[in-house]
């Protein structure tokens, strides 16, 4: 099982989700009802195309059976799930430090909500301290969520529709002093109760819990929050240290991040390939097909040579 299961597995053991014996599922929960303060938003939003920095490491549609993309689609049902029993529309994905994938897996798991039909998806940077976010998507750092904050500009012109798809992006907008006396201000609070009228996800990358308190200020004012840590990097100390500066504030689970390929799918080459493997042409011999499986498997469980990387590095 992957290290993303085993960590939402271990969330419900703990009491951290509480489950009905119902089915995990990717059906997205319907948004709230509209509000005054968002009405005909989605109107006003301009578009932006797809473009991607070649080195964010974002999920390729066209390539759903990579492992990443796995990865992903699990946690999304499993939150998902979550959704149907709980209200559970606002998320803060955060780390305990720097450089352990926080940026990347909130980018990811926005694309991932965002590739179901009918689940409109707002990825917001409130990392005001360090934003990454304008970059991975490669467009304007500003106007954005510190922009409205401060009403320098409407809610329309601080979000970005991605086109062809049902995610949306607010970028962090123009760089602030003190960004926690920003996230202190009743419009930051009304802006998050708000969001989830007309966005089914509303998912926040924010600063690392144990350098600034902004993590910690968010998860207080939204329905859930991610702990991502990272192999290799993270410590137990600092998780330790970092779920409890968040005092349990509806910490709905940790994800573990920077596994590698053979410790994803070892243990089930033989099935990954299966169900993965192009079918082959008609007429293709069915033996030979078989054996060009059974090679495949050999080169697949073989280890790979020193100093590989995962090809889903990570972004800070």
């Amino acid at each position: 099982m992957s290290r993303v299961h085993d960590a939402l597995r271990r969330a419900e053991q703990t009491g951290y989700l509480r489950t009905k014996g119902e089915p995990a599922t990717d059906t997205p929960a319907p948004p709230y009802t509209d509000s005054p303060l968002l009405a005909n938003l989605l109107e006003q939003i301009a578009e932006v195309p797809f473009n991607p920095s070649p080195d964010a490491h974002l999920l390729d549609a066209t390539k759903p059976h990579d492992a990443p993309s796995e990865e992903f689609r699990a946690f999304r049902t499993r939150i998902n799930h979550m959704q149907g029993l709980h209200q559970l529309h606002s998320l803060v994905v955060t780390s305990p430090s720097p450089a352990e994938g926080k940026s990347f897996t909130a980018v990811n798991l926005a694309l991932a909500e965002a590739h179901l039909a009918g689940n409109p998806t707002l990825l917001a940077d409130f990392d005001f301290r360090r934003p990454v976010v304008h970059r991975m998507f490669q467009i304007d750092r500003g106007p954005g969520a510190s922009d409205y904050l401060e009403g320098k500009a409407p809610l329309c012109k601080v979000i970005k529709k991605i086109a062809g798809s049902n995610l949306y992006v607010m970028p962090a907008g123009e760089a602030v002093i003190n960004p926690l006396e920003l996230l202190n201000l009743r419009e930051a609070k009304q802006l998050l109760d708000e969001l989830p009228r007309l966005f089914n996800w509303v998912i926040m990358d924010s600063p690392p819990l144990l350098f600034a308190a902004d993590a910690n200020l968010l998860s207080t004012i939204t329905d859930g929050s991610v702990l991502v840590v990272r192999v290799g990097i993270t410590t137990i100390d600092s998780v330790t240290r970092a779920v409890q500066s968040l005092c349990e504030n509806n910490l709905i689970g940790i994800l573990v991040n920077g596994a590698e390929r053979r410790e994803l799918y070892s243990k089930y080459t033989y099935y990954h390939n299966y169900y993965y493997e192009a079918r082959p042409a008609a007429g293709t011999h069915t033996e030979a097909a078989a054996d060009q499986a059974a090679e495949g498997d050999k080169q697949a469980s073989a280890p790979p040579a020193t100093g590989d990387k995962p090809p889903e590095a990570q972004q800070s």
